[in-house]
């Protein structure tokens, strides 16, 4: 039994992801939110490579969600045996990605991100081991 089931974890966990795609999207259109994202190293507007990168981690962000959501029968994908690795993957990436913006200069990685990929990282766990 699952403190949370895991349809409420991976619709919990899909959101978080979209959110994740969103701010990906404003950084790569040029919002001023460099502080933000990439390590916190630019001020303001992300120089073109890195808001190139910011599209290619918003589609990125996308598919998790997509994927978490499949993986317990929600969804435009069917579950499938992929699905299962695919969100234990991204639980590994998470729990690095978490320790990675805790360790970072920026405050903003350091305070939100490395929480909030902490918990997405839970939300996953749960998504995986149903």
């Amino acid at each position: 039994m699952h403190i949370l089931p895991p349809e409420r974890a991976a619709l919990a966990a899909a959101a978080a992801c979209a959110g994740i795609a969103l701010f990906q999207l404003v950084l790569a259109v040029g919002a001023p939110l460099g502080r933000a994202a990439w390590g916190g190293t630019i001020s303001g507007r992300l120089p073109a490579r890195f808001r190139a990168a910011s599209v290619l981690a918003m589609l990125v962000w996308s598919f998790a969600a997509l994927v978490v959501l499949a993986r317990v029968g929600l969804g435009p994908m069917p579950p499938a045996a992929w699905t299962t690795w695919a969100t234990w993957v991204l639980f590994g990436l998470l729990v690095l990605g978490a320790l990675m913006n805790v360790a970072s200069r920026s405050p903003w990685e350091r305070y939100f991100w490395g929480p909030y990929a902490l918990v997405l990282a839970g939300l996953a766990l749960v998504v995986a081991g149903s």
